[in-house]
């Protein structure tokens, strides 16, 4: 376990300063010693080392609380209330001593609240200010991957912001954690993809007006192009495939709506507060909206008889929505903004299909085969 606490480094500098004043003092007759370190002869020798064994005690000491301070600490993050005898167990030490740590760690900075009587108890606060985090090795890990995949995309600016959390991270891993964290960056890949973006400032308004039960109202750009205006509660936002999706009440339109958060533009003043709704689809969000987005949210509604069981297709990594027809085929329906892309997304599904729906995605993927032919005809 390790962390940056502020003023931790200066106990240190304090000992080393004072080890380095003694080792350099003047002997009894006034000289200073011949080298930092040297014998020194009778009674200034003697004194010199009852110095040093005085000033090693108090280094000793000092990294001891340091020490302390750190696992005292990360206790308190854990979010939980802590008693006295608690601590003192945990720590080995005495509550009196628990009081002093805590007033050590009050003026460093960090706001550690204390509850009186029988039930009370010490806990860590939220403060002006980011306290240090103290991670174990797996948390360190976690972290680390996950400011790697967020480097792909999907928020803006994120990519530049998780970069550069990801070196400060790296530089004080141990190299046993950073050969981990090398060695899943190097042999995994992650496809990118090309959602659009969105503001970071849009998500965190939406979550605090779901968090909050305040109605939101925003400019919505449909997939043909049309503007509207929608009065909607937001429940939750949902990332999926590299997008964001904010499901919400539609109070105009009296009833549930799934929208993309690339397309809204939020206005101000916000709507008004709200009591929270039963959620649709069984309180299963990601089904929800998974059927949702095959459905309504997009240009094209597509339907393909695929030449394969739907046991088959469902066991791909593609999470396709198959509806069997008989022992041999099964029913893909899918949703997207241009049929090049379906017909693309379809054909690499690896099995013989038929397109049922719509017309412009079976004139695509005709004229996409006739391509192919040509390109194939010399041979």
């Amino acid at each position: 376990m390790a962390a940056l606490l502020p003023g931790g480094g200066a106990y240190a500098g304090q000992a080393v300063a004072g080890l380095e004043t003694v080792v350099a003092a003047p002997d009894a007759r006034g000289r200073a010693s011949p080298q930092r370190g040297g014998p020194l002869p009778g009674q200034a020798g003697r004194e010199h080392g009852s110095a040093l064994a005085a000033l090693a005690g108090t280094l000793v000491r000092m990294l001891e609380t340091s020490a302390r301070l750190l696992k005292l600490l990360s206790l308190l993050q854990a979010h939980r209330d802590w008693s006295g005898p608690e601590l003192s167990s945990r720590l080995g030490v005495s509550t009196r001593t628990i009081r002093n740590d805590v007033e050590r760690l009050r003026s460093l900075g960090y706001p550690v609240h204390a509850t009186p009587g029988v039930a009370g108890g010490y806990r860590l606060g939220a403060g002006a200010a980011l306290p240090p985090l103290l991670l174990d090795d797996e948390e360190a890990v976690a972290v680390a991957v996950g400011l790697g995949r967020a480097a792909g995309g999907g928020v803006e600016g994120i990519e530049e912001t998780s970069v550069r959390a990801l070196a400060k991270l790296e530089q004080v891993l141990p190299s046993r954690l950073r050969r981990r964290v090398s060695a899943l960056n190097a042999y995994t890949v992650q496809i990118p993809g090309n959602a659009p973006s969105v503001a970071p400032e849009t998500l965190t308004t939406i979550a605090n007006a779901a968090r909050d039960h305040e109605g939101l109202r925003f400019d919505y750009t449909g997939h043909e192009g049309e503007a509207t205006v929608r009065n909607v509660e937001p429940h939750r936002l949902v990332h999926r495939r590299g997008r964001w999706y904010l499901v919400g009440y539609d109070v105009d339109r009296d009833g549930w709506r799934t929208f993309r958060v690339d397309r809204v533009r939020l206005r101000t003043p916000s709507g008004p507060r709200f009591t929270p709704r039963e959620l649709p689809g069984d309180g299963d969000l990601a089904a929800y909206v998974e059927k949702g987005l095959n459905t309504a949210m997009w240009r094209y509604r597509a339907t393909v008889l695929l030449h394969a069981p739907a046991e088959r297709m469902r066991e791909l990594p593609l999470g396709l929505e198959v509806e069997p027809v008989d022992a041999g085929t099964c029913l893909l329906k899918l949703g997207g903004d241009d049929v090049s892309g379906m017909a693309v997304w379809i054909g690499f599904i690896g099995v013989d299909f038929e397109v049922l729906d719509p017309p412009e995605l079976a004139e695509h993927v005709l004229r996409l085969s006739e391509r192919y032919r040509r390109a194939v005809s010399g041979r």
